[in-house]
């Protein structure tokens, strides 16, 4: 199993996650010029991670990735114990991370693809700022009296670190969020999380 990642990207989730399951695996560290490269458009024709090449399948998609990963190493736990309701709570914080917080960070990376209100970028950045802290505000009371988002460590886990990584370099308020501040220490402190910071030179 290979795994193309970019450093600080979503795929660094992927990679934390396939560093969880304790198995071998390659991972692929891509640069903007290689992930250009006609033998990496081959594997992923948009050009972007992550992506996850296992014998003649090749899966593109954060969540397809996750997903994959979990289904192929039960033993990891990445999808809870094995029952229907446990993998529902996975996938639930998953899809609160992949469909509501990562999006919510597109004006702050790419702010010319949005039309800022009566042509004023900073009220864009503020909205942006708002609900970010908002989504975060609700993960936090998720994060009450537990370690990890769906009450067990999970593929949801990574992908919201990640978040939590973004949220700091682009000024989103943290403050007040413990919960959050704790679940961030955890992950940090973990040995996967850091050897694949290590690896992907964000140590």
């Amino acid at each position: 199993m290979k795994l193309y990642t970019k450093p600080g990207a979503c795929s660094t989730a992927d990679h934390i996650a396939l560093e969880w399951t304790g198995t071998e695996y390659q991972a692929e560290v891509m640069t903007p010029e290689s992930l250009k490269s006609p033998a990496y458009l081959r594997i992923n024709p948009s050009g972007a991670v992550p992506a996850l090449v296992d014998g003649d399948f090749v899966l593109t998609q954060n969540a397809a990735i996750m997903g994959y990963i979990a289904d192929t190493h039960p033993g990891a736990g990445l999808a809870g114990n094995g029952s229907a309701r446990q993998r529902a709570e996975a996938t639930r914080w998953l899809a609160f991370v992949n469909a509501d917080l990562h999006p919510a960070f597109l004006p702050l990376f790419a702010p010319a693809l949005f039309a800022a209100p009566d042509g004023a970028p900073d009220a864009l950045r503020q909205a942006t700022l708002g609900r970010i802290r908002r989504l975060l505000e609700s993960a936090d009371r998720q994060l009450q009296g537990k370690q990890w988002l769906a009450g067990f460590r999970s593929f949801a886990d990574p992908y919201f670190y990640m978040t939590l990584r973004w949220a700091g370099a682009m000024g989103v308020d943290l403050a007040g969020l413990d919960n959050i501040e704790a679940f961030r220490r955890r992950m940090e402190a973990d040995p996967g999380v850091q050897a694949v910071l290590r690896a992907e030179g964000l140590d």
